[in-house]
C-alpha cells in the first residue's frame, strides 16, 4: 500500500528496520535539544504529515529499548492519527525514569504502525448472548 507522506523534517523518510517490522521509528525533528526531567512530557515534533487512505489509521507507539533502558514512553499509547488529519505529527514523550533525559535531533522516539479498522455502527438491544467469562476482567482468572 502506498501512503502520501509529505516530510518537512531534516531526516530520511521513516522505514521499517527489517523485513519483518511491524513499525517504522520516527524521528525527533528538532532545531535544539529537548529535555525532560522526571514525569515530564513534552510535543516532540517529527516534521511529517501524511494522507492515510480511509478505513486506516497510523498508531504512534513506545520504542522497547527506550522505554527499557531510559524509562522514556508514549504517554498516550497508542496514539492515533486520523485518516483526515493533516497536520504535523507529534509525539507526547514522557520520561518515567529519575533521571533527566535529553531527547537529540534526529533520535528516534517511537514506533508508527499503519493499522486497518472498521466503522461500525450501533444495534441497540435489551440484553447481550451469555458467554463463559461473562463479565470478568481485570485478573478474574487467578494466576497460574
Amino acid at each position: 500500500m502506498k501512503v502520501k507522506i509529505l516530510n518537512k523534517s531534516k531526516h530520511d523518510l521513516p522505514k521499517y528496520s527489517t523485513s519483518l517490522s511491524a513499525g517504522m521509528d520516527l524521528r525527533a525533528n528538532l532545531d535544539e535539544s529537548v529535555k525532560l526531567t522526571p514525569l515530564e512530557r513534552k510535543l516532540i515534533p517529527t516534521g511529517l504529515f501524511i494522507e492515510l487512505p480511509e478505513g486506516y489509521e497510523a498508531q504512534i507507539r513506545p520504542r522497547s529499548g527506550l522505554a527499557l533502558k531510559k524509562g522514556i514512553t508514549v504517554l498516550n499509547t497508542p496514539g492515533t492519527v486520523d485518516a483526515d488529519y493533516r497536520g504535523e505529527i507529534g509525539v507526547i514523550l514522557v520520561n518515567l525514569s529519575n533521571e533527566e533525559f535529553v531527547v537529540e535531533d534526529g533520535e528516534r522516539i517511537c514506533q508508527m504502525i499503519i493499522s486497518r479498522h472498521e466503522i461500525i455502527s450501533w444495534e441497540e438491544v435489551e440484553i447481550l448472548n451469555t458467554t463463559e467469562r461473562g463479565a470478568g476482567g481485570f485478573g478474574h482468572t487467578g494466576k497460574k
